[in-house]
């Protein structure tokens, strides 16, 4: 478990007690805060009261009392329309955060010396394949790795972080609406097509909640093979892009091979499972990922 600081003896509201409130819970617990918890759900209830966790109807609560609020990524935060705990905690001026976040907050407490490395995934397709792939090249390399978030294991049921471990962390845009300070050492778009789209008001709304991702990251890799990709790459500097179809990148995939601008041409014709389209972007990925995080 990853303990989160910041918020020792002060209450934070948790709502939705699925994976990743309860672990939301437990993770903020350990570090010293004091969360109080509800679901629409009396089993979720119960099973969190059986925890040793506070129980209270967030509808009648003293909102003015809490530090933040953590929302389950299944409630929404802005469309259709707010989730009335959203509207409550706006209204009493708290902040709203989600597992991802307390896991950045949980990063960025240590020493710089002290911090792990972080790889983080989004797209509309394809990113639990790059996650997985990613975790298994560097573990190949003789990395300890972690691989959870929206893949596995909640990221903050994760192993506590140490200075030579390496994160990679599946996020989805709406674990990414929920971010301010995640700061991931590269992050990763693996493509965008239209989807969840009454969550975000549209697919501005969606594309902006992907580009998330890339707000605080070090290393930005994007995959271009389609316009609104492409559209994301243009807004961030240094950007490095990824593409499968011939369009224009630092890395292009293509029969069997990765060319890229830096290290020439790699020739995957021996590993079998990554030949194809979409398995040669997620080879892609994993190439890049692996040599920002030091892998030769």
């Amino acid at each position: 478990m990853i303990p989160v600081p910041g918020f020792e003896g002060r209450r934070i509201a948790v709502f939705g007690l699925g994976r990743s409130g309860l672990t939301a819970a437990r993770a903020l617990k350990a570090g010293g805060g004091l969360p109080v918890l509800w679901d629409d759900s009396v089993s979720s209830r119960m099973q969190a009261q059986a925890e040793g966790f506070a129980v209270e109807d967030l509808t009648v609560a003293d909102w003015s009392g809490f530090a933040a609020l953590v929302l389950s990524p299944g409630a929404p935060l802005t469309h259709p329309k707010p989730h009335w705990t959203v509207e409550k905690a706006k209204a009493a001026g708290v902040e709203v955060l989600g597992d991802i976040e307390l896991f950045a907050r949980a990063i960025a407490a240590l020493p710089e010396g002290e911090r792990p490395r972080v790889v983080a995934i989004t797209g509309t397709n394809g990113k639990s394949t790059t996650t997985a792939l990613i975790g298994w090249v560097l573990k190949q390399a003789g990395l300890t790795v972690h691989v959870g978030g929206n893949i596995g294991i909640g990221v903050l049921a994760l192993p506590a972080p140490t200075k030579d471990a390496v994160f990679v962390i599946e996020v989805s845009s709406y674990q990414l609406d929920l971010t301010t300070r995640f700061a991931p050492d590269v992050a990763i778009l693996t493509n965008i097509s239209p989807d969840h789209l009454d969550r975000h008001g549209g697919m501005e709304g969606y594309v902006a909640a992907k580009a998330r991702i890339f707000a605080h990251a070090d290393l930005a890799l994007v995959g271009v093979d389609e316009a609104w990709g492409r559209g994301v790459a243009a807004t961030i500097s240094g950007a490095h892009t990824v593409s499968t179809t011939g369009t224009p990148a630092d890395i292009r995939a293509t029969d069997g091979r990765l060319i890229t601008e830096t290290d020439g041409e790699v020739d995957l014709t021996a590993a079998r499972s990554l030949l194809g389209r979409h398995n040669a972007q997620n080879a892609a990925f994993a190439y890049a990922a692996a040599r920002a995080v030091g892998v030769d």
